[in-house]
């Protein structure tokens, strides 16, 4: 077993002295400081298990000491000394953080145990780490977190395609971890060890694209100064994922069906052909067939590239999922950003699990984040949310509260809150409305003029 490390912090040499030589007696590791600004440069260089600490010192004296940890986000189990006349005082420390304290002048027995009560308090810490740990773990796959029956069900379909080089057309809205999957089924297939690259085809420019995806040699086009393999060739062996496939233009998708369907790549401005072994992963915000129905997507390229077809399911249809994403936030960005926030309260929970989530897991991780920061509480609190949610809330309330019972009257009410809010969260776009709220174009153009008849959406 190692050996518990103790930092002994008192302004009387004799105190130091005595302290030291009984934890040392007893097995411990013992380092010592005169006042609270040594103790922070002992600190700042290496952890230990517990810090004895005297509350009256110069310089720094305890509760500076335990206020100073706390800014620096140092999480040291520290139990404070202080004689019988500073009782108040040793209250005021336990207040700012302090895990107990023992009076002086004390006996050796206090003072040890007052330590086996904070190895066990981390021994306790630890446990629950671990076993927190080993929950995320069990409720994961491929560093994806979730529980729920829709996402089991993506799961069991990565595994079972990951090893065949058959192309996977992955649709879903956008934060619902397209890229996510597009990696497990690199990572659970025998090209692992091989590249996993990415390209956003809507993010580079048209004349730029052909070049990044096939490469060029030297002299093809202007700026052309050297030979390049795109990033076909680089990911030899290994994975291609498309991202927002449904942009890419036109004319680039029948040079990816050539190369889907040959697997060879001809680079521009070369005249051979080189061979090369990638598995295409492609994903998309847009409904591929919508596309091809409005001439802007190749309907064999959208055949070719839906061989395994695997959907995301929307946050708002796996709110099982939302507690444990919730707690595996908490736990990423506390280690991030030095924050100390242990869960969310009940009342905050509520209103994260009952929300719609237009912006999917990526929406929540980012609330989560502000939650944070925003937190003066070990628990999130309502206050530490957005406005967004905490109205959507109220909305749904106010209508349960009345006494309406008509079900057409309040699903109107409903629908009415539901379209401003999609409009707002796609700047008034009225076509991505419509996919946000999952129906048709048509449907979402009748309902606005129905429902906001001077034009007041």
């Amino acid at each position: 077993m190692p050996q518990s490390s103790v930092l002994v912090v008192d302004d009387e040499e004799s105190i130091r002295h005595f302290l030291s030589l009984l934890l040392k007696k007893e097995g411990y590791v013992v380092h010592t400081a005169a006042d609270g600004a040594q103790a922070l440069d002992a600190l700042a260089s290496r952890d230990f298990d517990a810090v004895l600490c005297d509350l009256r010192m110069p310089n720094l004296d305890g509760v500076g000491l335990l206020e100073a940890l706390r800014q620096r986000r140092v999480t040291a189990t520290v139990i404070v000394m202080s004689a019988y006349a500073d009782h108040d005082d040793a209250l005021e420390a336990i207040k700012a953080g302090a895990f107990d304290y023992i009076a002086k002048p004390f006996k050796k027995d206090e003072v040890l145990f007052a330590l086996k009560k904070a190895e066990e308090r981390q021994r306790l810490r630890s446990e629950n780490e671990s076993l927190r740990a080993a929950a995320r773990g069990a409720d994961s796959f491929a560093r994806i977190v979730a529980r729920s029956e829709p996402m089991r069900r993506v799961f069991d379909t990565v595994r079972k395609v990951a090893d065949y080089k058959s192309t996977v057309l992955l649709s879903g809205e956008s934060g619902t971890g397209k890229e996510m999957v597009a990696r497990a089924l690199h990572t659970e297939s025998g090209r692992a060890s091989k590249p996993f690259i990415t390209v956003n085809c809507g993010a580079i420019p048209e004349p730029l694209l052909e070049s990044e995806l096939f490469g060029h040699v030297r002299g093809a086009f202007t700026d052309a100064n050297r030979d390049k393999n795109g990033l076909f060739l680089e990911a030899d062996g290994g994975t291609l994922f498309l991202d927002e496939i449904g942009d890419m233009p036109l004319a680039l998708q029948v040079k990816l069906l050539r190369v889907l369907q040959e697997g060879e790549v001809r680079r521009v401005g070369e005249t051979r052909t080189r061979p090369v072994d990638v598995r295409v992963v492609a994903a998309s915000v847009h409904e591929l067939g919508s596309l091809v129905s409005e001439g802007r997507f190749r309907e064999d390229l959208f055949y070719r590239l839906n061989v395994l077809p695997i959907r995301l399911p929307p946050l708002r249809e796996r709110p099982d999922d939302i507690p444990l994403l919730v707690e595996h936030f908490v736990h990423r960005h506390n280690k991030v950003m030095h924050t100390r926030v242990t869960g969310v309260s009940p009342k905050a929970m509520s209103l994260l699990t009952s929300y719609h989530w237009p912006g999917n897991v990526r929406e929540l991780e980012n609330v989560v984040e502000r939650a944070l920061v925003l937190s003066e509480h070990e628990l999130i609190q309502v206050d530490a949310l957005p406005d967004a949610i905490r109205q959507a809330h109220d909305e749904v309330r106010a209508i349960l509260d009345t006494d309406e019972l008509s079900i057409k009257k309040a699903s109107r009410t409903l629908e009415t809150i539901l379209i401003r809010r999609a409009l707002e969260h796609t700047g008034g776009n009225r076509t991505a409305a419509a996919r946000l709220l999952e129906i048709s174009h048509r449907a979402l153009l009748y309902k606005i003029k129905d429902y906001f008849p001077e034009g007041g959406v």
